[in-house]
C-alpha cells in the first residue's frame, strides 16, 4: 500500500513540475531580457547599499510586481548576481509573494476594503522586518 501511495505522490509531483516548466522558462527569458536591456548601473543607482533604504525599496518594488514563489528563486538569484544586497532581495521576494498591489482591487471586492488594505500594509511592513532579521541572522552564522 505504501508503494502505491509513493507512486501516486511521485506522479503528482512530476505533473506539477511539468506544468511549472513554462513559467520558469518564461521568467528566465524575461530576466535575461532585463539583464540585456537594463544597464548594470541602474541597480547600483537604485540600491544604495543602505540596509534600511534597500529593504524599503526592495519591498516597494516587490509589492508592485506581484509574482509566485516558484519563480522567485530564479529572480532572486539573478538579483544577487547583479550585486543587489541580500536585504533588498529578501524584502523584494517576501513582498513579491505576499503583498500584491496588482490584485488589490479584487481582494477589496472579495474581502472588504479595510481588511485588504490592512493585510497589504502589514505584509509590506513584515517583508521589511523579515528581510532585516534574515540578514541579521545570517551575519551571525
Amino acid at each position: 500500500m505504501d508503494k502505491e501511495r509513493l507512486r501516486q505522490a511521485l506522479a503528482k509531483a512530476s505533473r506539477a513540475m511539468y506544468k511549472s516548466l513554462p513559467i520558469v522558462f518564461g521568467v528566465i527569458i524575461l530576466v535575461s531580457l532585463v539583464n540585456t536591456l537594463v544597464p548594470k548601473t541602474f541597480f547600483t543607482i537604485l540600491f544604495q547599499k543602505n540596509i534600511w533604504i534597500d529593504s524599503f525599496i526592495g519591498s516597494a518594488i516587490g509589492s508592485i510586481l506581484a509574482g509566485n514563489p516558484i519563480t522567485s528563486y530564479v529572480v532572486g538569484g539573478e538579483f544577487l548576481k547583479q550585486g543587489i544586497s541580500l536585504v533588498a532581495v529578501t524584502a523584494f521576494l517576501v513582498s513579491w509573494v505576499t503583498v500584491g498591489m496588482v490584485q488589490l482591487p479584487a481582494e477589496i471586492m472579495l474581502l472588504g476594503k479595510k481588511f485588504a488594505i490592512l493585510r497589504n500594509v502589514s505584509a509590506f511592513a513584515l517583508a521589511i522586518i523579515v528581510a532585516l532579521i534574515t540578514v541579521l541572522i545570517l551575519s551571525f552564522l
